[in-house]
């Protein structure tokens, strides 16, 4: 490749590139960056001899760009802003793996396993009864694209609205999962960590298996919502591995 320097008014005085450190007699810093503007190009950096001559352009690219393509998008870019002529064969393309920032990386795991979740919850009402002194808890689950809801009515103590809650968290998978069934044991309410809970426990029956599985959740926004959680922590696992 040869070509006259476009940075100087005259053959016989280099100009230095505008904002640069290094000496740049010949130009390059120009083609470096035009080729870096072309589509899937991370980085480019090119070789010249001591009479300003190309000798080699090393280019990166994304792992989806097709190499061949590379070069000839350098060779027609090179022509059609700079007049430059090269030989494709002075060009080496290197392909790096996609690369994607640590948030990225989460949020696709996170959204991943959220897909894998069998049971999700979907809402959770609580009203005061026609009956003085208790609550009716409506709790609505789905799995795929099947829908259960479930009622209990329990008198209006925090510990009878947790286990009306779970109770009606197990009645939803009871009707959601036909080939298995499952009864809660007990919701209770225990402290730890400065921190509250609600611990459940159901009993899962699958085929002839029968298990005792338990759940936890933290009590953020109600104690009725964190026992709806709670079922579900105990029994996602059980349910998948039988899916």
């Amino acid at each position: 490749m040869t070509h006259s320097n476009p940075h100087s008014s005259s053959g016989d005085q280099p100009v230095l590139p505008l904002g640069g450190d290094k000496p740049d007699p010949w130009g390059m810093k120009r083609v470096e960056n035009l080729i870096t503007s072309l589509v899937g190009v991370l980085s480019a950096r090119v070789v010249v001899t001591p009479l300003g001559e190309v000798s080699e352009i090393h280019v990166t690219t994304r792992a989806d760009q097709q190499p061949k393509q590379t070069v000839r998008n350098i060779e027609s870019a090179l022509m059609a802003q700079l007049g430059f002529k090269v030989d494709h064969r002075k060009i080496s393309v290197a392909q790096v793996a996609d690369v994607r920032p640590i948030e990225a990386l989460q949020d696709e795991a996170i959204s991943e396993r959220a897909k894998r979740r069998v049971v999700v919850f979907k809402n959770l009402e609580v009203r005061p009864s026609d009956k003085p002194g208790r609550v009716q808890l409506k709790v609505k689950l789905a799995f795929g694209e099947k829908e259960a809801e479930s009622q209990e009515v329990g008198t209006d103590t925090l510990r009878n609205r947790v286990e009306a809650a779970a109770r009606a968290a197990a009645t939803c998978l009871d009707d959601l999962l036909p080939d298995n069934s499952i009864a809660l044991e007990g919701a209770q309410i225990l402290e730890a960590f400065d921190r509250k809970f609600v611990l459940v426990a159901v009993h899962g029956l699958g085929g002839r298996e029968a298990q005792l599985l338990t759940g936890t959740c933290e009590i953020r926004e109600s104690a009725e919502r964190s026992a709806v959680l709670a079922v579900l922590d105990a029994t996602n696992r059980w349910v998948d591995a039988r899916r």
